[in-house]
């Protein structure tokens, strides 16, 4: 009998494990797994996870770079677990003819206001492997480090994204970039961008504001915004044939799964919650162009205007990105979890 994974991907949908740690990673792989994410929280939770096997390598690597910084054993550390996870999906990048496979490696979440920094720093982890996709945040500045690392040649990958605007604005970002690639003279048939909309944060966002706001609607009910918002987004996709394609993380309940399957869309699933899926008893079938009820959208739309900011293609301008309410919460997550992994190179470097 066929796994729920593998019946996703019969169905269309490619989907990655959410996460490079290697043993993980190498299961999702042999399941069917078609790639993987990283920024430098997960490469952290590898760390915590099997510190036997991490914290003698931040031990050598201090040792063997006497003058380098926390910052700089930090980036060290990413490289080299980055570089194993794209060796584990090596085999799927070559089979697939470098469709797949890919590996998304993030950018210093702390240049997120510097498209410059962001562009250099991309440019170098996509020399690690030929299956990196680098990832920057859909905000203004990460959007035009995008589109310029597109123009480039090198596959990207849209992150801290919630809204169908953001959807959107890096989609067109990176068209231009694709054409410029090409007057360049790249070649841009193993490029393939991903965009990023992060269902469960979006979610997360509403339920907060609703939160504050004495629980005036049921948390069931905003469980479905962020598919409403997925799958306007995919229409959107569909219909101006973008050559990106849509990708759903940040999971909190298995219709940021079932819901979006059938979709030609990558699903990136913690390695915990796609065990969970395959031991489920959830009927995969095809999903993705089912509408949300249409009077669930408008308890959404009539209660929360982040809703509708999120949900509407001109919800937002780009100079509102950085200050809508997921975006700066996801910030403070990425920064405050970099802070904790410098804390813990920190500990190796003093008390050696």
């Amino acid at each position: 009998m066929k796994s729920k994974m593998q019946q996703t991907s019969e169905l269309g949908s490619d989907w990655w494990n959410d996460s490079n740690d290697h043993e993980e990673l190498q299961h999702a792989v042999n399941e069917g797994a078609v790639g993987a994410t990283s920024n430098p929280v997960i490469t952290c939770a590898a760390v915590k996870n099997h510190p036997d096997v991490w914290l003698p390598v931040i031990d050598k690597m201090i040792e063997s770079n006497s003058t380098g910084s926390e910052d700089d054993i930090l980036w060290d550390l990413i490289d080299e677990v980055g570089k194993k996870a794209a060796d584990i999906l090596q085999p799927v990048y070559e089979k697939t003819h470098g469709q797949k496979g890919k590996l998304s490696l993030q950018v210093n979440p702390k240049y997120y206001r510097n498209s410059g920094l962001m562009f250099e720093q991309g440019k170098y982890l996509a020399s690690l492997a030929p299956n990196i996709a680098v990832k920057c945040p859909a905000l203004p500045a990460g959007i035009a480090a995008l589109e310029k690392l597109t123009s480039n040649g090198i596959c990207i990958n849209a992150t801290v994204s919630f809204t169908v605007t953001q959807a959107v604005a890096v989609a067109e970002a990176v068209e231009r970039g694709l054409n410029e690639a090409e007057k360049n003279g790249f070649n841009i048939e193993n490029l393939t961008p991903y965009v990023t909309i992060m269902v469960g944060r979006i979610d997360d966002h509403l339920k907060r504001i609703n939160q504050s706001e004495k629980n005036k609607v049921e948390p069931e009910i905003i469980d479905w915004a962020s598919i409403a918002i997925f799958k306007n987004a995919y229409k959107i996709f569909q219909e101006k044939g973008y050559r990106s394609k849509l990708l759903a993380a940040a999971f909190r309940n298995h219709m940021h799964w079932s819901e979006l399957v059938g979709g030609d869309i990558v699903i990136s699933m913690p390695y915990e919650w796609w065990n969970k899926f395959n031991a489920s008893d959830i009927e995969v079938i095809n999903r993705i162009n089912d509408p949300v009820d249409s009077e669930i959208i408008d308890k959404l739309s009539n209660n929360f205007n982040d809703f509708n900011r999120a949900f509407n293609e001109d919800g937002m301008t780009i100079e509102e990105f950085e200050f809508f309410g997921a975006s700066k919460h996801t910030m403070d997550t990425f920064l405050n979890g970099y802070d904790e992994f410098i804390q813990i190179i920190r500990s190796r470097m003093i008390n050696r």
